[in-house]
């Protein structure tokens, strides 16, 4: 996989989860299996608004060369995926999230590891 379809990826799957959670969280979440308060759903939709920064990023990075900035965007999406994985695993080892919640943890594992590879240094064909 290259990095364009690694970018449209993300993109297509933030757009799937942010504008759900951005009109429905509570609904969104309960497929999850977690309720959300009051709090909780502002929480959500704040975080639905760092999904829609996600989205715009990679959908209008996919065709960036390579650079120091695009270097950055790969980073900031790895760091952003692996600390989301990490938290996603806790919240599904804690039992606060039900079995649909190992989806969210294998996303972000995927995104991580995934842009995680692109870090890597990589010889140029020939």
């Amino acid at each position: 996989m290259n990095l364009k379809t690694m970018m449209i990826i993300k993109a297509v799957v933030c757009l799937v989860l942010g504008v759900p959670i951005l009109f429905a969280p509570v609904f969104t979440y309960s497929l999850f299996g977690t309720t959300l308060n009051t709090g909780g759903v502002l929480a959500a939709r704040q975080y639905s608004a760092s999904i829609f920064g996600n989205m715009l990023v990679t959908w209008f990075a996919r065709n960036a060369v390579d650079s120091q900035a695009r270097r950055a965007i790969i980073l900031d999406l790895c760091v952003y995926d692996a600390v989301g994985f990490v938290i996603a695993l806790i919240a599904q080892l804690s039992g606060l999230l039900g079995p649909l919640g190992w989806i969210v943890v294998v996303v972000y594992l995927f995104f991580a590891l995934g842009f995680g590879y692109f870090l890597l240094p990589h010889k140029e064909a020939a």
